[in-house]
């Protein structure tokens, strides 16, 4: 660990159970102030880490009434609010009120000017909806005087090999880094983002050197992990339909559009109509409000059904597939696992739009929802401690007793703590030449100078005693 007398300090925004908190004080950093709304996930950061975070950033951080309860600190981390930005939500951005939090992280900032800045946001942030958004962000920190990069860094832990921190999972989040450079050292000099996902890190070819099974432990399995029966009927339907499908069409691997059983029923009717098997475009000519999304989807299902309707019948007969027991989200599959041979060798997810399936090497991003990946060679659910594992978080970190459902949607909420770890070394890196100017990031460069390659090392042997 780094010498204590080259501690910096950090203030922990929008805290979570502390991902950043983790990465940063594996760096030799100490925590002057941190801050989390939710109950839940401030009871495990205290329990964890030794800090109370529970409290609401508007109280602290609002200069208008002249409140600035954040102490002097040298680096700032925030993993703002991601639903104002996220997909999965409204995309609002700014004008909705969860979005206006970063004029919070703005205040503190403006009173306190710490030396270095990294924000933590869902990749949709940089993405053409929220464009006015990104360029907000970007302008007020360099009206602060800060370096930062127009381009996102936008990094994936999964790109990351063991080595360095790295873990088995797609979760691309884009990265904000800022340096204080009030003289504009280095101005005519453009600023590259500190990352990119499509980086190539020490060799590491994420899509063949993976392996779930350095990641899973049965002995931390608990109680919600398993299938019901239910689940399971679904999971031999569509594997049996998978094995079915390479026979029938000699090894070749099933498509890749949405399998969508619901659109077979249609079948007699359209051809009826048509004369033919319609495409796409048939299919929008007579039906302009059609999307085309559909319109494609519903072509390549009539098509598909044409070729193998006399196994397909007798396979949606044997599992009752137009039954109750299959509701219409489990009457699609949408298969991303390439040549994997039967369904129950994939990771599933099982999703609003169907059953997601994919190769059993690194994972789709954990999300804060029920969508937690079921690893098909080990038939459950991932458990609550191998999502904290996927995270970077070491094998102590304590989640107490509350209910594993918290523990889910806290691990999809959080941050990853290698992803932290190098964008924190590849931004110092950059930015090296205007950090040695000043005592703060003298104190930052050594202590992520001389820092090892990866966290773990660091966090294995940190347990606090705190904790109990």
């Amino acid at each position: 660990m780094p010498d204590a007398a080259a501690s910096f300090r950090f203030v922990d925004l929008f805290a979570g159970v502390g991902g950043f908190h983790a990465a940063l004080k594996a760096f030799g950093g100490a925590c002057v102030y941190a801050v989390e709304i939710d109950p839940a996930a401030a009871k495990v950061y205290r329990r964890n880490w030794g800090h109370d975070p529970l409290g609401d950033i508007t109280e602290d951080a609002d200069l208008d009434r002249g409140l600035m309860n954040v102490p002097a600190h040298d680096v700032l981390t925030a993993g703002f609010p991601c639903q104002p930005f996220s997909k999965s939500g409204a995309q609002r951005g700014m004008d909705e009120t969860r979005g206006t939090l970063f004029w919070n992280i703005a205040s503190i900032i403006e009173a306190r000017r710490p030396k270095v800045v990294l924000l933590e946001n869902v990749r949709n942030l940089a993405g053409p909806r929220h464009r006015h958004e990104w360029q907000v962000i970007i302008e007020t920190l360099r009206d602060l005087g800060y370096r930062v990069s127009d381009v996102p860094a936008v990094f994936s832990p999964h790109l990351l090999p063991p080595w360095r921190g790295g873990r088995p999972q797609v979760r691309e989040r884009v990265f904000i880094t800022a340096t204080h450079n009030p003289q504009g050292i280095g101005s005519d000099i453009p600023v590259y983002p500190v990352a990119g996902s499509s980086d190539e890190i020490d060799g590491w070819d994420p899509r063949l050197e993976w392996h779930l099974d350095d990641l899973l432990d049965d002995t931390h399995v608990v109680e919600g992990c398993g299938l019901t029966d239910t689940e399971r009927l679904w999971i031999d339907a569509w594997d049996e339909w998978v094995r079915t499908w390479y026979e029938a069409s000699q090894g070749r691997r099933p498509p890749g559009f949405p399998i969508w059983a619901d659109s077979w029923t249609d079948y007699d009717r359209v051809i009826n109509y048509f004369g033919y098997v319609p495409s796409a475009w048939d299919l929008k000519a007579d039906d302009p409000e059609l999307p085309d999304w559909k319109a494609g989807h519903l072509a390549k299902n009539y098509a598909l059904y044409d070729a193998h309707r006399t196994w397909i019948d007798k396979w949606a007969q044997r599992f009752g597939v137009y039954t109750d027991a299959f509701p219409p989200s489990r009457r699609k599959l949408e298969w991303q696992a390439q040549d994997t041979p039967r369904l129950w060798d994939t990771v599933m997810h099982f999703r609003p739009s169907g059953i997601r399936a994919k190769r059993p090497t690194y994972l789709p991003a954990l999300v804060a929802i029920t969508q937690t990946s079921i690893i098909g060679p080990r038939e459950r659910r991932l458990s609550p401690r191998e999502t904290a594992r996927l995270q970077g978080l070491p094998d102590w970190f304590d989640f107490g007793d509350q209910r594993p459902s918290a523990t889910y949607r806290q691990m999809g909420n959080g941050v990853n703590v290698g992803a932290v770890w190098h964008i924190m070394r590849e931004h110092v890196a950059r930015d090296e030449d205007i950090l040695k100017r000043s005592a703060a990031g003298r104190r930052i460069l050594h202590a992520v100078q001389s820092a090892p390659m990866s966290p773990d090392g660091v966090l294995d042997r940190m347990r606090p005693a705190y904790q109990g």
